[in-house]
């Protein structure tokens, strides 16, 4: 295939045939890898990689004043993702334009590291085990434990039900993050999509936050709100929710304007209530998640995931027909 082709445009819609069939083949090989090693060791994880060179600008950026701060901030998110999208660009024309035995490999062991369901649903499931682990309060301490392992809330007040909702909000909205919009992101626009989606997401959960960050993280955030759009609206339908009139009032709730959505799905699809004590309340009528819901919101999750790659893979193979009849 022609590599010179792909550098001239970052839209896998115009790419040759045989290149989005090398796509669609590295996918599915990412999508088995992750299946049966989950992620590989921090010291050659890229994501970690991003982390350890970001540390620098983290220690700077909030101390600015807050004009300063924002357009620093801004300045970097791009400069980062830029930077992030180019390397991958690089790798890929170089792996599609090899032979197919070896570039392909190569190009999904590249493509792994953006996503990582495997990693969530059993940090997850974890959650569930640790609390059957040991009865009453020594149960719930290390079902505690483990689900602080998931978010930042203060999880010390929690009993066994909003551990079990922590532990499936968790599940819900990540299962957005970690899977379907790398892989929407990779459909569109192939590895630079997919990294540049890790890195954007790598940037909002390290600056997106309030309090000092409120000025150097607030670019960081919005693009993380505006490019986690439709592949979160799009991790709901996924989930199965009974009704979309109720999914949308149900997703209002939230502050989030997308973490929302899968949660809303989730609730709705099991039946039960999901909430953050204080900020919102979902499916409030439902009754908490018992011990069969979050065993039930694991089977849900991994459904939609291999849906949401299965759908990835079938759009890859119609494009690559079409631009086959069309050259």
């Amino acid at each position: 295939m022609d590599g010179s082709s792909l550098l001239g445009s970052l839209a896998v819609l115009w790419w040759p045939a045989e290149a989005v069939l090398r796509l669609a083949a590295a996918l599915a090989i990412a999508w088995a890898l992750d299946g049966l090693f989950g992620e590989p060791p921090n010291r050659w994880h890229p994501v970690a990689w991003l982390g350890q060179a970001l540390a620098p600008l983290g220690r700077w950026l909030p101390t600015l004043a807050p004009a300063a701060a924002f357009t620093a901030g801004a300045l970097a998110w791009w400069a980062v993702v830029g930077v992030v999208a180019a390397l991958a660009l690089l790798l890929q024309a170089a792996l599609l334009a090899a032979p197919a035995w070896w570039g392909v490999p190569l190009l999904a062991l590249l493509l792994k590291p953006a996503f990582a369901w495997r990693m969530l649903h059993d940090e997850v499931a974890a959650v569930g085990e640790a609390l059957d682990s040991a009865p009453g309060a020594a149960g719930l301490a290390a079902g505690r434990l483990q689900v602080a392992r998931l978010c930042s809330r203060d999880v010390a007040r929690l009993d066994a039900e909003g551990v079990r909702e922590t532990a499936i909000e968790t599940l819900a909205e990540n299962l957005n993050d970690a899977l379907v919009a790398p892989v929407f992101w990779c459909v569109l626009a192939g590895l630079p999509g997919a990294w540049a989606w890790r890195a954007v997401n790598t940037l909002d959960a390290s600056w997106g936050y309030r309090g000092r960050w409120l000025w150097a993280g607030k670019w960081a955030a919005r693009a993380d709100d505006v490019l986690a759009w439709l592949p979160a609206r799009l991790s709901a339908l996924l989930l199965a929710p009974p009704s979309w009139r109720v999914l949308v009032q149900q997703a209002r709730l939230t502050p989030s304007p997308n973490g929302g959505w899968p949660m809303a799905a989730m609730a709705l699809h099991l039946g039960v209530r999901l909430h953050k004590p204080g900020v919102y309340v979902l499916n409030a009528a439902a009754p908490p998640p018992q011990a069969a819901q979050l065993q039930q919101a694991l089977r849900r999750g991994g459904q939609a995931a291999w849906a949401a790659v299965g759908l990835a893979g079938a759009l890859l193979l119609a494009l690559a027909m079409w631009r086959g009849m069309a050259t």
